[in-house]
């Protein structure tokens, strides 16, 4: 028995917030209902008081999209909290995203608000959201660099006005894996009335750690985790989702799961990178193009005997056709005779050693052997 980890998509918000990728509603509504199709449980798409298109973009979405809760992103602001109410009207299941900073970093050097202040604030916020919504998530800003003891205090004020989700954000990505996920831990253990709301991460990646920081905080308890396509976002990004989903498909022994259908996420990768104009790198995790690229000749010989001598994840769980075996001066005989066989070639030992020999000069000469160059290179060589 697997219990199941709700996915939040903030892609069409947090993503947004990249420079440089800027959406308009009609290219929003196609990545939404991508995420839809995903199987992303929230989508949060916007943060309807920062702008007149932002507002129309989450009315739009919320008309166009019918299985996953539609969010939308408020501060502990009347006006905004106002608008993000009136932006969900048309949603078949709607949440309003709310809170504030709880950091003694953030409650003197932003806020300028007293720890008392801000609980009276975060009590406002959410009592209000209610009126408007069932669904009702509360952000602690900079929670990460929160003290525990206080943060339980605001997130005891949360859940006694109707909160129904809390947010605990590593905002700027500072906590430790242990740190977030004894966070988590804590707040389990000393809420009071705990189980009437879920728990949820919101990681950056500021020192890399936004995964590892996911599921720590699910492995103690938190069951939603906020995340981003391609781990877009600000500065240096959120959380990913094709990471945090294979990780939990993958690592069977934590007994977890979501709803996401794993095979849609190369061509959900691409939609987004090519709608916002952000390049995967290659050597991202799950959807880059190097992901299930072998190039050395030790590991080419060990995927073409097994697969999963190398690769732990099938390449068509995510929606990638195969491996790929690339021909370059660190490939080695198997790699060669395996790609002569792919374009109609039947090597025998001599006749490779022959063709291997004239590969590797090819080879030291440019970056990568093509199958037109491997076909040339056979040809002259026997």
């Amino acid at each position: 028995m697997t219990e199941k980890v709700d996915i939040f998509d903030t892609t069409l918000r947090d993503g947004e917030q990249v420079p440089g990728c800027k959406l308009v509603t009609e290219e929003k509504i196609i990545i939404a209902r991508k995420l839809e199709e995903l199987g992303v449980d929230i989508i949060e798409a916007g943060f309807p008081v920062s702008s007149p298109g932002d507002f129309n973009s989450i009315v739009q979405i919320s008309k166009a999209i019918s299985n996953p809760t539609i969010c939308a992103l408020s501060r502990a602001v009347e006006a905004d909290i106002i608008a993000a109410g009136k932006a969900l009207e048309f949603a078949k299941k709607g949440r309003i995203h709310t809170g504030l900073a709880t950091s003694a970093m953030h409650r003197e050097h932003k806020l300028r608000m007293t720890a008392d202040q801000v609980l009276e604030k975060a009590a406002f916020c959410v009592s209000l959201a209610k009126q408007f919504v069932d669904q009702v998530e509360f952000y602690a800003e900079d929670a990460g660099r929160t003290d525990n003891e206080y943060l339980a205090q605001v997130c005891q004020v949360a859940i006694d006005n109707g909160a129904t989700v809390l947010n605990i954000p590593d905002t700027t990505g500072y906590c430790l894996p242990h740190e977030y996920g004894a966070k988590i831990k804590y707040l389990k253990d000393n809420v009071k009335g705990i189980e009437r709301a879920k728990l949820s991460t919101h990681c950056h990646d500021d020192l890399g750690l936004s995964t590892a920081n996911s599921i720590y905080g699910v492995i103690n308890g938190a069951r939603q985790i906020e995340c981003t396509i391609n781990g877009i976002g600000e500065r240096a990004g959120n959380t990913s989702l094709e990471e945090v989903v294979m990780i939990l498909k993958q690592q069977e022994s934590l007994k977890l799961h979501t709803n996401i259908n794993t095979k849609l996420l190369n061509e959900t990768s691409k939609l987004v990178s090519y709608m916002m104009n952000m390049p995967v790198q290659a050597n991202k995790a799950i959807v880059g193009d190097n992901a299930f690229a072998h190039s050395s000749g030790i590991h080419q010989d060990g995927v073409i005997k097994h697969r999963e001598n190398y690769e732990i994840i099938n390449p068509e769980d995510v929606g990638v056709n195969a491996s790929q075996i690339l021909l370059t001066a660190r490939s080695g005989r198997a790699a060669v005779a395996y790609k002569a066989k792919l374009i109609g070639y039947e090597l025998t030992k001599d006749e490779l050693n022959i063709v291997y020999a004239n590969f590797i000069k090819v080879a030291d000469s440019q970056k990568e052997v093509l199958e037109d160059d491997l076909k040339k290179i056979i040809d002259n060589s026997l």
